[in-house]
């Protein structure tokens, strides 16, 4: 190895690590609330309560709602785009005692993101379809948010298209930490195959967690570097996060 490849390799092994955590259904656990606030939401911006009810599987708060709109044979207008952060807002701050008497945080993840915390290099963040402020009262409802650096993630207010949400966290937390993040140093960690593509589609490395609905064939068929049952098991998720830094320093030698 030349000269210039032993330093790239060393500054490779000292980058920081950026973190995406999912929020629902990886690190919380909402209890059906969530789809409450969607159904309120919808109330705010038409004046009358939905039929339907919404779908999410992972996707962003505003695609969501354009959906639960379409259902009911509404187009989402320039008004109710206006309108809709702040009926989303209104509609989960209703909530918020609900969530706490009927959600709770999933079994390990506040274990994971202290653990995470004590390590060297590590950014910790969420990428999450919810709109910032209700991914504020979600994490914090459950006292996760302190372990979290929420002024850097990516969120559904920010972009309709989840795998955009990537970037949008990539450069919020370089401009903080003065850290160039990319596909080598940045891991998404989801429950969803929706989480798995953002991923891929961003060249993100994906660890996968079947805690929600999608079992650990589905997510692994999509393409997950790395696939756990839960977070139950504090080091293997470290060894998983830990491996991006390994491939990394496969391709600074190749």
């Amino acid at each position: 190895m030349s000269d210039e490849q032993e330093g790239d390799a060393v500054n490779t092994e000292a980058s920081r690590i950026l973190v995406l955590w999912d929020v629902d259904h990886t690190l919380i656990e909402n209890g059906g609330v969530s789809k409450e606030t969607y159904a309120g939401a919808y109330e705010l911006l038409t004046g009358h309560p939905p039929i339907h009810r919404a779908r999410t599987d992972g996707r962003t708060d505003p695609a969501v709602m354009r959906d639960l709109l379409d259902q009911h044979g509404i187009e989402m207008t320039d008004a109710h785009a206006s309108m809709l952060n702040a009926a989303l807002e209104r509609s989960l701050q209703s909530r918020q005692e609900e969530l706490r008497r009927r959600g709770y945080e999933l079994p390990g993840a506040r274990e994971a993101i202290a653990a995470l915390g004590n390590l060297d290099g590590i950014v910790q963040t969420v990428l999450t379809g919810n709109i910032k402020p209700n991914a504020f009262i979600k994490v914090a409802t459950f006292g996760l948010d302190s372990g979290l650096d929420l002024e850097v993630g990516g969120y559904g207010s920010d972009d309709s298209v989840r795998a955009n949400l990537v970037g949008v966290a990539r450069r919020r937390a370089g401009a903080k930490y003065e850290t160039f993040f990319d596909e080598s140093t940045t891991v998404l960690i989801g429950d969803t195959v929706r989480d798995v593509r953002a991923g891929k589609e961003s060249g993100t490395y994906v660890i996968a967690v079947a805690s929600g609905l999608d079992t650990v064939q589905e997510l692994e068929n999509e393409g997950a570097d790395v696939t756990l049952p839960d977070l139950v098991d504090t080091s293997a998720l470290i060894d998983a996060v830990m491996s991006v830094k390994k491939r990394d320093l496969r391709t600074a030698r190749e």
